[in-house]
Protein backbone atom coordinates (compact mmCIF):
# COMPACT_ATOMS: atom_id res chain seq x y z
CA UNK A 1 0.00 0.00 0.00
CA UNK A 2 2.62 1.99 0.78
CA UNK A 3 4.03 1.51 -2.43
CA UNK A 4 1.57 2.26 -4.22
CA UNK A 5 1.09 5.66 -2.41
CA UNK A 6 4.57 6.62 -3.61
CA UNK A 7 4.43 5.48 -7.11
CA UNK A 8 1.00 7.97 -7.47
CA UNK A 9 2.68 10.74 -5.90
CA UNK A 10 5.64 10.69 -7.98
CA UNK A 11 3.41 10.09 -11.00
CA UNK A 12 1.94 12.91 -9.64
CA UNK A 13 4.90 15.09 -9.52
CA UNK A 14 5.75 13.89 -13.24
CA UNK A 15 2.86 15.51 -14.55
CA UNK A 16 4.11 16.78 -18.35
CA UNK A 17 3.14 20.38 -19.43
CA UNK A 18 1.47 20.83 -22.53
CA UNK A 19 2.94 22.99 -25.02
CA UNK A 20 1.08 26.45 -24.30
CA UNK A 21 2.21 26.25 -20.65
CA UNK A 22 5.57 25.76 -21.38
CA UNK A 23 5.64 28.84 -23.84
CA UNK A 24 3.67 31.04 -20.98
CA UNK A 25 6.55 29.94 -18.56
CA UNK A 26 9.43 30.35 -20.79
CA UNK A 27 7.71 34.14 -21.62
CA UNK A 28 7.74 34.64 -17.72
CA UNK A 29 11.50 33.43 -16.62
CA UNK A 30 12.79 35.60 -19.64
CA UNK A 31 10.31 38.62 -18.52
CA UNK A 32 11.44 37.80 -14.73
CA UNK A 33 15.25 37.52 -15.56
CA UNK A 34 15.06 40.60 -17.44
CA UNK A 35 13.36 42.86 -14.96
CA UNK A 36 16.49 41.50 -12.74
CA UNK A 37 19.47 42.46 -14.78
CA UNK A 38 17.41 45.95 -15.50
CA UNK A 39 17.23 46.36 -11.11
CA UNK A 40 21.36 44.89 -10.64
CA UNK A 41 23.02 46.32 -13.63
CA UNK A 42 22.34 50.03 -12.36
CA UNK A 43 23.53 49.05 -8.66
CA UNK A 44 26.53 47.31 -10.33
CA UNK A 45 27.30 50.55 -12.21
CA UNK A 46 27.45 52.67 -9.40
CA UNK A 47 30.19 49.94 -7.50
CA UNK A 48 31.88 49.99 -10.69
CA UNK A 49 32.43 53.84 -10.41
CA UNK A 50 33.25 54.14 -6.92
CA UNK A 51 36.30 52.47 -7.94
CA UNK A 52 37.14 54.65 -10.91
CA UNK A 53 39.04 57.36 -11.06
CA UNK A 54 37.78 61.08 -11.44
CA UNK A 55 39.78 61.37 -14.74
CA UNK A 56 38.00 58.59 -16.60
CA UNK A 57 35.02 59.09 -15.12
CA UNK A 58 35.04 62.56 -16.62
CA UNK A 59 36.63 61.42 -19.99
CA UNK A 60 34.34 57.70 -20.70
CA UNK A 61 31.52 58.61 -18.32
CA UNK A 62 30.00 56.52 -15.89
CA UNK A 63 30.74 52.22 -17.34
CA UNK A 64 29.88 48.88 -15.80
CA UNK A 65 33.26 47.58 -15.23
CA UNK A 66 36.08 50.24 -13.69
CA UNK A 67 38.26 51.87 -16.57
CA UNK A 68 41.14 53.60 -14.32
CA UNK A 69 40.97 50.69 -10.70
CA UNK A 70 41.29 53.15 -7.65
CA UNK A 71 40.61 53.22 -4.02
CA UNK A 72 40.82 57.37 -3.99
CA UNK A 73 36.92 57.40 -3.42
CA UNK A 74 37.10 55.49 -0.09
CA UNK A 75 39.84 56.87 1.07
CA UNK A 76 38.71 60.25 1.06
CA UNK A 77 35.26 59.03 2.50
CA UNK A 78 37.06 57.48 5.57
CA UNK A 79 39.58 60.58 5.96
CA UNK A 80 36.98 62.59 6.17
CA UNK A 81 35.96 61.26 10.00
CA UNK A 82 33.44 59.68 11.87
CA UNK A 83 32.98 57.24 9.75
CA UNK A 84 33.03 54.49 11.84
CA UNK A 85 31.33 55.54 14.39
CA UNK A 86 28.56 57.17 12.23
CA UNK A 87 28.14 53.32 11.52
CA UNK A 88 27.91 52.20 14.92
CA UNK A 89 25.15 55.20 15.74
CA UNK A 90 23.45 54.36 12.81
CA UNK A 91 23.19 50.41 13.74
CA UNK A 92 22.46 51.01 17.56
CA UNK A 93 19.86 53.42 16.31
CA UNK A 94 18.48 50.76 13.67
CA UNK A 95 18.30 48.13 16.40
CA UNK A 96 16.93 49.98 19.14
CA UNK A 97 14.41 51.57 17.60
CA UNK A 98 13.23 48.75 15.39
CA UNK A 99 12.82 46.84 18.47
CA UNK A 100 11.00 49.42 20.49
CA UNK A 101 8.81 50.39 17.47
CA UNK A 102 7.76 46.93 16.43
CA UNK A 103 6.69 46.56 20.28
CA UNK A 104 4.46 49.40 20.55
CA UNK A 105 3.10 48.98 16.97
CA UNK A 106 2.25 45.02 17.16
CA UNK A 107 0.92 45.89 21.24
CA UNK A 108 -1.13 48.69 19.32
CA UNK A 109 -2.76 46.80 16.52
CA UNK A 110 -3.19 44.08 18.65
CA UNK A 111 -5.26 46.03 21.32
CA UNK A 112 -7.19 47.84 17.78
CA UNK A 113 -8.25 44.26 16.90
CA UNK A 114 -10.09 42.73 20.18
CA UNK A 115 -13.72 42.72 20.32
CA UNK A 116 -14.05 43.20 23.80
CA UNK A 117 -11.65 46.50 23.58
CA UNK A 118 -14.91 49.78 23.92
CA UNK A 119 -12.86 52.42 22.27
CA UNK A 120 -11.10 50.52 19.45
CA UNK A 121 -12.88 52.26 16.78
CA UNK A 122 -12.67 56.13 18.21
CA UNK A 123 -8.92 55.14 18.24
CA UNK A 124 -8.62 54.13 15.13
CA UNK A 125 -9.93 57.26 13.70
CA UNK A 126 -8.38 58.91 15.26
CA UNK A 127 -5.18 57.54 14.19
CA UNK A 128 -6.26 57.42 10.70
CA UNK A 129 -7.85 60.88 10.80
CA UNK A 130 -4.35 62.08 11.98
CA UNK A 131 -2.72 60.58 9.15
CA UNK A 132 -4.06 62.75 6.86
CA UNK A 133 -2.88 66.50 8.10
CA UNK A 134 0.33 67.79 8.96
CA UNK A 135 0.99 71.01 10.64
CA UNK A 136 4.08 71.48 8.22
CA UNK A 137 7.83 72.19 9.17
CA UNK A 138 7.49 75.53 11.62
CA UNK A 139 5.16 73.81 14.32
CA UNK A 140 6.88 70.55 14.14
CA UNK A 141 10.10 72.76 14.87
CA UNK A 142 8.80 74.68 17.31
CA UNK A 143 7.22 71.51 19.23
CA UNK A 144 10.88 69.36 18.93
CA UNK A 145 12.77 72.16 19.96
CA UNK A 146 10.79 74.22 22.27
CA UNK A 147 8.15 71.85 23.99
CA UNK A 148 10.29 68.77 24.20
CA UNK A 149 13.58 70.31 24.05
CA UNK A 150 15.03 67.71 22.27
CA UNK A 151 17.76 69.99 20.12
CA UNK A 152 20.99 68.33 19.64
CA UNK A 153 19.24 65.16 21.61
CA UNK A 154 19.54 61.68 19.14
CA UNK A 155 16.24 61.27 20.81
CA UNK A 156 15.13 64.18 18.18
CA UNK A 157 15.91 61.04 15.73
CA UNK A 158 14.83 57.84 17.31
CA UNK A 159 11.25 59.03 18.37
CA UNK A 160 9.70 60.67 15.17
CA UNK A 161 10.65 57.48 13.34
CA UNK A 162 9.49 55.22 16.23
CA UNK A 163 5.71 54.60 14.24
CA UNK A 164 3.53 55.74 12.11
CA UNK A 165 -0.02 55.55 11.68
CA UNK A 166 0.44 53.35 8.44
CA UNK A 167 2.81 51.39 10.24
CA UNK A 168 -0.57 50.96 12.84
CA UNK A 169 -2.89 50.27 10.07
CA UNK A 170 -1.18 47.78 8.69
CA UNK A 171 -0.31 45.71 11.73
CA UNK A 172 -3.70 45.54 12.93
CA UNK A 173 -4.87 44.26 9.28
CA UNK A 174 -2.32 41.59 10.24
CA UNK A 175 -3.40 41.31 13.59
CA UNK A 176 -7.68 40.94 11.90
CA UNK A 177 -6.22 37.63 9.81
CA UNK A 178 -5.85 36.25 13.95
CA UNK A 179 -9.46 34.34 15.28
CA UNK A 180 -10.52 35.88 18.12
CA UNK A 181 -11.10 32.74 19.55
CA UNK A 182 -7.30 32.20 20.10
CA UNK A 183 -8.05 35.21 22.60
CA UNK A 184 -10.89 33.57 23.94
CA UNK A 185 -9.24 29.94 24.59
CA UNK A 186 -6.28 31.66 26.09
CA UNK A 187 -8.63 33.50 28.82
CA UNK A 188 -10.20 30.29 29.13
CA UNK A 189 -6.44 28.42 30.43
CA UNK A 190 -6.44 31.20 32.61
CA UNK A 191 -3.69 33.22 30.96
CA UNK A 192 -3.70 37.00 30.91
CA UNK A 193 -3.69 39.76 28.16
CA UNK A 194 0.48 40.04 28.44
CA UNK A 195 0.54 36.11 28.24
CA UNK A 196 -1.70 35.89 25.37
CA UNK A 197 0.00 38.01 23.63
CA UNK A 198 3.28 37.00 23.89
CA UNK A 199 2.59 33.05 23.67
CA UNK A 200 -0.31 32.62 21.43
CA UNK A 201 -0.13 36.12 19.50
CA UNK A 202 3.08 37.04 18.33
CA UNK A 203 4.34 33.52 17.29
CA UNK A 204 1.26 34.07 14.23
CA UNK A 205 2.78 38.11 13.64
CA UNK A 206 5.86 36.76 12.06
CA UNK A 207 5.66 37.90 8.60
CA UNK A 208 3.60 41.16 9.79
CA UNK A 209 6.52 41.56 11.82
CA UNK A 210 9.49 41.04 9.25
CA UNK A 211 7.75 43.09 6.87
CA UNK A 212 6.84 46.05 9.69
CA UNK A 213 10.06 45.68 11.07
CA UNK A 214 11.88 46.02 7.74
CA UNK A 215 10.28 48.87 6.84
CA UNK A 216 11.36 50.75 10.55
CA UNK A 217 14.76 49.79 9.66
CA UNK A 218 15.09 51.18 6.56
CA UNK A 219 13.39 54.16 7.97
CA UNK A 220 16.23 54.36 10.42
CA UNK A 221 18.96 53.74 8.32
CA UNK A 222 18.15 56.00 5.56
CA UNK A 223 17.48 58.45 7.80
CA UNK A 224 19.28 62.05 7.57
CA UNK A 225 16.43 64.84 7.70
CA UNK A 226 15.52 64.63 10.86
CA UNK A 227 19.98 64.80 12.11
CA UNK A 228 20.01 68.27 9.62
CA UNK A 229 16.81 69.58 11.47
CA UNK A 230 17.84 69.32 15.29
CA UNK A 231 21.20 67.74 15.53
CA UNK A 232 23.58 70.89 14.73
CA UNK A 233 27.35 71.64 15.98
CA UNK A 234 26.88 70.23 19.65
CA UNK A 235 26.35 66.57 18.39
CA UNK A 236 30.34 65.39 17.13
CA UNK A 237 28.72 62.17 16.11
CA UNK A 238 26.24 62.07 13.38
CA UNK A 239 23.92 59.58 11.80
CA UNK A 240 25.54 57.46 8.82
CA UNK A 241 23.57 58.74 5.56
CA UNK A 242 23.82 62.38 7.03
CA UNK A 243 27.46 62.29 7.74
CA UNK A 244 28.16 60.99 4.21
CA UNK A 245 25.76 64.29 2.92
CA UNK A 246 28.85 66.18 4.58
CA UNK A 247 31.25 64.60 2.86
CA UNK A 248 29.42 65.15 -0.67
CA UNK A 249 29.22 69.14 0.19
CA UNK A 250 32.79 69.53 1.25
CA UNK A 251 34.10 67.71 -1.73
CA UNK A 252 31.75 70.08 -4.06
CA UNK A 253 32.47 73.03 -1.48
CA UNK A 254 36.09 72.61 -1.75
CA UNK A 255 35.84 72.17 -5.46
CA UNK A 256 33.99 75.56 -6.13
CA UNK A 257 36.10 77.34 -3.32
CA UNK A 258 38.34 79.93 -4.39
CA UNK A 259 41.38 78.51 -3.90
CA UNK A 260 40.12 75.96 -6.70
CA UNK A 261 40.20 78.49 -8.77
CA UNK A 262 44.30 78.76 -8.85
CA UNK A 263 45.33 75.33 -7.52
CA UNK A 264 44.51 71.88 -10.18
CA UNK A 265 42.03 70.47 -8.03
CA UNK A 266 41.42 67.87 -10.91
CA UNK A 267 42.43 64.77 -9.41
CA UNK A 268 39.78 64.88 -6.37
CA UNK A 269 37.11 62.05 -7.14
CA UNK A 270 34.12 64.57 -6.83
CA UNK A 271 31.85 61.99 -8.59
CA UNK A 272 33.22 59.09 -7.81
CA UNK A 273 33.07 60.11 -4.24
CA UNK A 274 28.88 60.51 -4.40
CA UNK A 275 29.68 56.53 -5.72
CA UNK A 276 31.34 55.68 -3.30
CA UNK A 277 29.12 56.97 -0.43
CA UNK A 278 26.07 55.28 -2.03
CA UNK A 279 27.63 51.84 -1.50
CA UNK A 280 28.76 52.55 1.90
CA UNK A 281 25.12 53.77 2.30
CA UNK A 282 23.21 50.63 0.93
CA UNK A 283 25.26 47.74 1.21
CA UNK A 284 25.00 46.95 5.11
CA UNK A 285 21.19 46.79 4.69
CA UNK A 286 21.13 44.76 1.52
CA UNK A 287 22.46 42.15 3.73
CA UNK A 288 19.09 42.30 5.66
CA UNK A 289 16.38 41.24 3.01
CA UNK A 290 18.02 37.56 2.70
CA UNK A 291 16.37 37.45 6.20
CA UNK A 292 13.25 38.74 6.35
CA UNK A 293 12.78 37.20 3.09
CA UNK A 294 11.97 34.02 3.99
CA UNK A 295 9.28 34.83 5.86
CA UNK A 296 7.61 36.09 2.58
CA UNK A 297 7.93 32.67 0.64
CA UNK A 298 7.58 30.65 3.62
CA UNK A 299 3.78 30.05 3.20
CA UNK A 300 3.15 30.60 6.62
CA UNK A 301 -0.31 30.74 6.88
CA UNK A 302 -1.41 33.69 9.51
CA UNK A 303 -4.07 32.38 11.89
CA UNK A 304 -5.23 29.16 10.65
CA UNK A 305 -7.91 27.16 13.25
CA UNK A 306 -7.94 23.89 13.27
CA UNK A 307 -11.81 22.68 12.46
Amino acid sequence: MANKNMDLMESSAKVRLGTSDKIIRGFGYAFITFYAVCCIVPFLIIVSSSFTSEAAIREFGVQLFPKDFTLEAYKMVVKSGGIWWSYLLTIVMTAVGTGVGLSIISMTGYALQRRDFPFRNAISFYIYFTSLFSAGLAPYYLTMTQTYHLQDSYFAVLLPLLMSSWLIILMKNFVKAIPHEITESGKIDGAGDMRIFISLILPMLKPALATIGLFLALGYWNEWYQSSLFLGSKVSVKPLQYTLYEVVNKVDALKNSVAGQFVDLGDIPQESVKMANAVLATGPIVLLYPFVQKYFISGITVGAVKG
